[in-house]
């Protein structure tokens, strides 16, 4: 497998450290290399696009930036992708690459602010995010080192909203399947239900508590005939884990969690420890 760029998140480096630990042993377990990209910050998640478009958009575009300035590590090779985990971080980064692609002048702009830390952005790498890459770069039905099969396992796929829209690039945003080949070939069967892409009311939870725990608890309802929930969204994770107590609990694990059990990754190398929702029955221990 190829080397990409690897843009954590803040996320990831705080209350979704799970995600970056299992995401590291995965992506190891199956030979590709990431690159953390050096000096990255903040992508500004909702918050900054809510107080100022412009500063939304200089975060990402500096992140892009500098990738772009690290993309080459070999330059007898193509430049690397960028591969983003959490999918606000994705979004925004993808979001900043549009707008300044499509307004030059607005490029140059920002190009300006960059030149005082000598960087500038030129939106030629590919953004992508990591269900993109498992689904697209990893051929699946070759025969991957499953030794732990999680057989008599039902998994309800839970994608999420900010990973599939409003750029459609690796799956249908409106009825996704990018997950099933591989909780298949993980030897787990993939639960027959329509809120895989149903937003999970993230962003309502301070705001709207009751619209976002309404939101959480048809999603977990709706799951309850599966033994957990596989998702690839710091922020749907945390939601639907949050409120268990609201609705009917069904464990909550990320997809690397659940790929990396099924291919015997040890536990502490998955941060299975650190869910808060009970995942000891899908992993026999």
């Amino acid at each position: 497998m190829k080397s990409y760029l690897y843009y954590p998140g803040c996320s990831l480096k705080g209350t979704a450290k799970e995600y970056d630990i299992s995401v590291t042993a995965l992506m190891t377990s199956l030979g590709a290399d990431l690159l953390e990209i050096d000096d990255w910050t903040c992508c500004g998640a909702t918050a900054a696009q809510a107080v100022d478009s412009g500063i939304g958009l200089a975060l990402g575009a500096r992140n892009l930036a500098l990738a772009e300035k690290n993309s080459r590590p070999d330059p007898e090779k193509e430049p690397l992708d960028i591969l983003v985990p959490c999918s606000a971080c994705y979004l925004n980064l993808k979001t900043a690459q549009f707008d300044l692609e499509k307004d030059k002048a607005k490029r140059e702009g920002i190009n300006q602010v960059l030149s005082k830390e000598n960087l500038s952005v030129q939106t030629h790498l590919k953004v992508r995010h990591l269900l993109d890459v498992l689904s697209l770069d990893v051929d699946w039905k070759k025969g991957l080192p499953f030794s732990n099969p999680l057989e008599g396992i039902k998994v309800a796929p839970y994608y999420g909203c900010q990973c599939l829209r409003p750029f459609t690039v690796f799956d249908n945003p409106e009825s996704p399947h990018s997950m099933d080949e591989m909780i298949q070939a993980a030897g787990a069967q993939v639960l027959d239900w329509d809120m895989g892409a149903q937003c999970c009311g993230a962003s309502n939870a301070t705001t709207k508590p009751d619209v976002g725990q309404y939101l959480v608890g048809k999603i977990l309802d709706n799951a309850k005939d599966a033994h957990c929930i596989v998702t690839v969204c710091p922020m749907c994770q945390m939601n639907l884990e949050t409120y268990q107590d609201k609705a009917h609990p069904v464990p909550v694990l990320y997809l690397p969690q659940f790929l990396g059990l099924a291919m015997g990754i040890a536990r502490d190398r998955l941060g299975l420890e650190l869910n808060l929702s009970e995942n000891v029955q899908l992993t026999g221990g």
